[in-house]
């Protein structure tokens, strides 16, 4: 007997839902999450998320690196994913997470580029080497995004940032993550107490979650480094955990949890236009820059090489295809791209 049509809808409500939260779990990175458009009450819920954290740039609606603004349903794109360690009270603080996630849109793939906190590099605006988080302390978003665009070389079109409270909730709303810890350490957690996080599979609330991918002291941390890795590895397991998920209520509590603490350039339309990229999540190319410990005057800095930071330049270009040009064959649907 063939299943019954309502079955076999919700089934595929189901999966449109997954797809969709899949998705914008990574462009909010610990972050930004979301569920299909299967449904008018969630189409209505994110749509009023997706407008109430609108933020404009300087700059307006295209990097000066690009001759003309870029379409999310047609482009390659990249956008920058913010952490903000913003305190009660503080309206700009350091960001402690620096992320860029690059689309591919002949691919269909995604590469995301963790850039670590304490980078020395020139902070465009002020014409001084420093830590590249301090951007975001000195200028926000704008002096952040125009840093990272000269740092790696590329066009950053669309930024997403959340404070570390709205992480916690993420998880939290998630019902906890699963992550393989690699040894035994302790962290505080947002409320200055210490936790201790043990070695092997373990499933994190929200606030474990956070205490994994803050930790860089713990002399078998890796640094900066190694916080990147773990901050990468976090993502993953949001995704996995997004994508088992059934509950409506769930869905609820995630948006809720994001979208009072959001601020992107992202449109609704953008948004939904990526859906195209839910197939790659499962299969995410993961890039470091590599780098040497540097005290100067009693601070320390990550000295990225530049040899890495080359080879990481070269690769985003690629990805993005900026250095090759669009040749359309007579049949529509082919497409070469050939470099000048």
């Amino acid at each position: 007997m063939s299943e019954p049509i309502t079955r076999r809808q919700d089934k595929k409500t189901t999966s449109k839902r997954k797809t969709f939260l899949k998705v914008l779990l990574l462009i909010g990175m610990f972050l930004f999450v979301t569920v299909g458009g299967t449904t008018a009450y969630f189409v209505w819920k994110l749509d009023n998320v997706a407008t109430g954290s609108q933020q404009e740039l300087e700059r307006g609606d295209k990097s000066e690196k690009r001759t003309e603004a870029v379409n999310p349903s047609k482009d390659n794109i990249s956008i920058l994913l913010l952490g903000e360690d913003a305190r009660p009270g503080e309206t700009r603080a350091r960001t402690d997470a620096i992320v860029v996630a690059t689309f591919n849109k002949t691919e269909g793939s995604v590469v995301l580029t963790s850039i670590p906190r304490d980078s020395r590099v020139e902070i465009v605006g002020r014409d001084r080497l420093d830590k590249i988080n301090h951007a975001h302390a000195y200028g926000g978003v704008d002096m952040t995004i125009n840093t990272v665009e000269q740092f790696l070389d590329i066009p950053i079109d669309y930024f997403v940032k959340l404070n570390f409270q709205s992480f916690v909730s993420v998880v939290d709303a998630l019902g906890g993550i699963e992550v393989e810890v690699p040894f035994t350490f302790e962290e505080k957690d947002t409320n200055n107490k210490w936790i201790t996080l043990h070695e092997g599979a373990q499933t994190f609330n929200g606030e474990e979650a956070l205490a994994y991918t803050r930790m860089r002291k713990h002399p078998q941390g890796g640094g900066d480094v190694g916080r990147g890795q773990r901050q990468q590895q976090v993502i993953e397991a949001m995704i996995h955990k997004a994508a088992s998920l059934s509950s409506i209520t769930r869905f609820d509590d995630v948006i809720d949890a994001v979208g009072e603490n959001l601020q992107m350039n992202l449109s609704f339309g953008n948004i939904i236009a990526l859906h195209t990229y839910a197939a790659s999540l499962n299969n995410i190319e993961m890039l470091q820059i590599e780098g040497d410990n540097l005290m100067l005057d009693g601070i320390y800095y990550y000295e990225p090489k530049q040899e890495s930071l080359e080879e990481i330049q070269k690769r985003l270009r690629e990805h993005l295809q900026l250095d090759a040009r669009v040749v359309y064959n007579e049949k529509p649907e082919e497409i070469i791209t050939t470099q000048n």
